[in-house]
């Protein structure tokens, strides 16, 4: 190998799946340990940088990075969000890739899909939270939201509260609950699956479990809606009206911080004055490390949101990008074989 010689591992989502990194448990558990790494200091975290390009539809792309010391890695996000993909082209509305550097010489070591590890994410966030605060005992999840996020979650979910028995889901279009059923009954045969038919009420009513995962910058949820000791994920951004959160006995965030910074609708919440620093009960790491406890009855409604953090995503990019490498897939692809000067440059450069 020539001393200046920089190649990187391109990783695909197919290699992800084929070495066995499409792991739910794995995700979550990288996540976890990088909750409490970042307490401990030892995560860098820098502030996002978000790129709108319509505000209505909130076409977007975001960077993201995060720096795992120990490790001595970072890592970087670019993920695209375009909410009308899905009917304006038929395909997902959130794309990404993943850059990882190491940060002895600061040259990259892998340049990867980031749209699974996003997705596994958001499912062990979600899942992770709802071990510690949805009931032991449901058997009912509803979903406002069908895309790629909602799916991914409904796996999270089944992986903790395996006694999960009914599915109902309501979209935005009949045939995009559908394909969630399609997709959905294929990997979980064991579970009732039923399509609202745009019905969001009819999705969420008497849920144990409730998702919102949309692009929506609307109030769709209502607190009407809700049973007493639900537990309610949400993904999105402006999803429920102000009574969902008015209602909640406990509101846990992934960083409550970060969050009323943001466009969620507790951060709208914040703003209006309609919620304060101390109506939240927690972060999540406040439940997983013992300072709070989690549910403490089944008549607690608990309203949990997750902004996303990237240095989890870079922690679980990691993880997966450590399981390729060992599977021997990937492809090594170079930036250089050798520094600008050392190549044959003549008759190669114009002036």
């Amino acid at each position: 190998m020539n001393h200046s010689e920089i190649r990187y591992l391109s990783i695909s989502q197919e290699d992800i799946i084929e070495a066995g990194a499409f792991d739910l448990k794995a995700a979550r558990e990288a996540l976890i340990e990088s909750l409490f790494l970042f307490r401990q200091g030892r995560i860098l975290f820098p502030d996002k940088i978000v790129q709108i390009f319509n505000e209505e539809t909130q076409e977007r792309i975001n960077c993201l990075p995060a720096t795992l010391l120990d490790e001595k890695i970072c890592g970087v996000k670019w993920v695209s969000v375009f909410p009308p993909n899905p009917r304006r082209f038929g395909v997902q509305n959130l794309s990404a890739i993943i850059v990882l550097s190491e940060i002895e010489k600061g040259f990259p070591i892998a340049v990867m899909d980031g749209t699974l590890c996003s997705n596994m994410r958001v499912a062990a966030m979600g899942s992770a939270a709802a071990d510690r605060l949805a009931k032991a005992d449901s058997e009912v999840i509803g979903f406002i939201g069908a895309g790629e996020q909602a799916k991914m979650t409904l796996l999270g979910m089944k992986s903790v509260r395996p006694g999960l028995k009914v599915c109902r889901v309501g979209a935005r279009e009949s045939f995009e609950e559908q394909d969630f059923i399609r997709d959905m009954s294929a990997v979980l045969p064991d579970m009732e699956f039923v399509a609202c038919d745009t019905n969001l009420e009819k999705a969420v009513t008497g849920a144990d479990i409730i998702v919102t995962a949309t692009s929506a910058q609307a109030p769709l949820l209502k607190a009407a809606w809700i049973k007493e000791g639900a537990f309610y994920n949400h993904i999105g951004g402006w999803e429920d009206e102000y009574a969902v959160v008015q209602k909640a006995d406990k509101i846990v965030c992934d960083d409550w911080n970060t969050v009323k910074h943001r466009t969620q609708t507790l951060s709208r919440c914040y703003k209006d004055g309609v919620l304060k620093d101390e109506g939240v009960y927690g972060n999540l790491i406040d439940l997983l490390d013992g300072s709070k406890p989690g549910r403490e009855n089944d008549t607690e409604f608990i309203y949990f949101n997750a902004v996303g953090l990237s240095y989890t995503d870079v922690s679980i990019a990691y993880n997966v990008y450590q399981k390729v490498l060992e599977a021997g897939l990937g492809t090594w692809s170079y930036l250089q074989e050798s520094m600008i000067f050392e190549k044959d440059l003549a008759g190669k450069i114009r002036l």
